[in-house]
């Protein structure tokens, strides 16, 4: 695991926000989702990201938060993250 968050890697442009997005849409698609690999090689398992992450978890958890919100909430959690390096 490296030290980084997903948001520290995108600052960098080792992760890009067009990746961000995609790892949040697959994590709406598929909360069971356990893996998702960047281009850069980096892995995170955007599933144990919303988990950790108590006001994400609560967020998905709950049916009458809308979407905006809920997917606000992942986007965080997988920002905060710290992917495992290549």
């Amino acid at each position: 695991m490296t030290d980084l968050t997903t948001a520290e890697l995108s600052k960098a442009k080792t992760v890009s926000d067009d990746e961000v997005s995609a790892a949040v849409d697959g994590f709406l698609h598929d909360p069971t989702m356990s893996m998702f690999r960047f281009a850069s090689g980096h892995t995170l398992d955007p599933a144990a990201a919303v988990k950790a992450l108590e006001p994400a978890k609560a967020a998905i958890a709950d049916p009458t938060q809308g979407e905006k919100y809920q997917r606000g909430m992942v986007r965080t959690a997988i920002l905060l993250a710290c992917p495992t390096a290549p």
